[in-house]
């Protein structure tokens, strides 16, 4: 991604990501939509994208593609459900 758009969501990663910077995303580009998760790397986030999308929508590794990403804010540490307890046997 580019660096302007990576700035953006860096600036709200905390409230994106379910750990280690990786943030969980759906991708539509042309006429594929799948999900994957945007990877931080040198300042930017890289979108990963499956050898069988590229093939559909006729990419080439290095050129420019226009991407729609929906971005879904995760819930806090605090929100997230405790797992139950163990019972005992």
């Amino acid at each position: 991604m580019p660096e302007a758009p990576s700035a953006e969501i860096k600036a709200i990663s905390a409230h994106l990501t379910y750990g280690w910077g990786v943030i969980p995303a759906k991708v539509r580009i042309g006429n594929s939509e799948f999900t994957t998760s945007l990877f931080p790397k040198n300042g930017i986030y890289l979108v990963p994208v499956k050898k069988v999308i590229q093939t559909a929508e006729s990419l080439v590794v290095g050129e420019p593609v226009s991407v729609h990403l929906t971005l879904e804010f995760q819930p806090s540490l605090d929100e997230r459900s405790p797992s139950p307890p163990e019972s005992e046997s």
